[in-house]
């Protein structure tokens, strides 16, 4: 089992990263915020030049890795639109994308685009939607309630990928976050000498970093889940999805501990990657929400994974 990224994944996701700096950056999501208008018109036809719409990830195992590369570049800088949720659209429906969506309440941050979507709950039911009225993003991160009409049960596939994908747009902004904490205490000074000389600071940063690198494992892991057709392929997105979670509410507890209140002011970048990171924490469920699905599926059988596999047949 080789669990890395290929390297036409990885240069694929760093000319990706390049590109969207250039598009605008860190500038991106603060002007969709002021122009909801323009959401679609600042991102997709960047992607649209990055191929991102050719990438087949269902039936494709290099054209997987590279959209989970892309998707992480993406969260890397907090680009605000739905890219992963576009890469998993389903192949039998006539849509541009898919939403894995709570069986009550649905809601996703798909508002002020003129997109056909699909949706698919964790139970593989799976639905046409209406897009709900708009929300002022400030307070919304373009999240909107959504109407759905039910298609069929078929959607146990569009489930895994639906799950796994966003996680890596997670990752991306966990990345972000990290080095801009960084950055940031090795700059500012406290009794003569930076921040990142200080023990306090050295262990807060190492317990983010260790959570950090462990999604960044856990979702190579999933998506190699995927790529093999492993039996437990959604187990695996669900445990992955609880570790992005967890990973996310730690990174963001010791960036904005480091960063003091500066981090939450619009002045800051961790501001807007933290804001607008919650409706990938917080949709379709919650921590505690899958949690308990993934419990549900499991049971007492435990989840197989990593250490369950042969010493030898480990590479990556």
């Amino acid at each position: 089992m080789n669990i890395d990224l290929s390297a036409d994944a990885l240069e694929f996701g760093s000319q990706a990263s390049r590109a969207l700096e250039a598009a605008g950056g860190d500038q991106l999501v603060q002007l969709a915020e002021r122009e909801p208008g323009r959401r679609a018109s600042l991102v997709a036809p960047v992607l649209s030049g990055l191929g991102a719409w050719d990438l087949d990830p269902r039936n494709d195992a290099d054209e997987l890795e590279a959209a989970a590369a892309l998707c992480r570049s993406a969260g890397y800088w907090a680009v605000p639109y739905p890219l992963a949720e576009r890469l998993s659209r389903p192949a039998d429906l006539d849509v541009d994308g898919l939403l894995v969506v709570a069986e009550h309440s649905p809601e996703a941050a798909v508002a002020d685009l003129e997109l056909r979507w699909a949706a698919v709950t964790l139970s593989g039911r799976r639905s046409s939607v209406a897009v709900g009225p708009s929300r002022p993003p400030r307070g919304s991160a373009f999240v909107t309630s959504l109407e759905l009409g039910y298609l069929d049960d078929d959607g146990a596939a569009d489930v895994v990928l639906g799950l796994v994908l966003p996680c890596w747009t997670l990752l991306g902004m966990l990345d972000r976050a990290m080095d801009l904490t960084r950055a940031h205490v090795l700059l500012r000074e406290q009794f003569g000498k930076p921040l990142a000389q200080l023990q306090g600071v050295q262990f807060q940063l190492t317990e983010a970093e260790v959570e950090r690198t462990g999604l960044d494992v856990l979702a190579k892991y999933a998506l190699w889940s995927i790529q093999v057709g492993h039996a437990e392929a959604l187990d695996d997105a669900l445990a992955l999805r609880s570790a992005a979670i967890e990973a996310a509410e730690i990174v963001f507890r010791v960036a904005h501990q480091l960063h003091g209140a500066i981090g939450f002011c619009d002045e800051s970048t961790l501001s807007w990657l933290s804001r607008y990171s919650l409706p990938l924490r917080r949709l379709p469920l919650g921590l505690s929400g899958t949690g308990d699905a993934l419990t549900r599926r499991i049971g007492r059988a435990g989840l197989s994974g990593l250490f369950d596999e042969d010493p030898a047949a480990v590479t990556g």
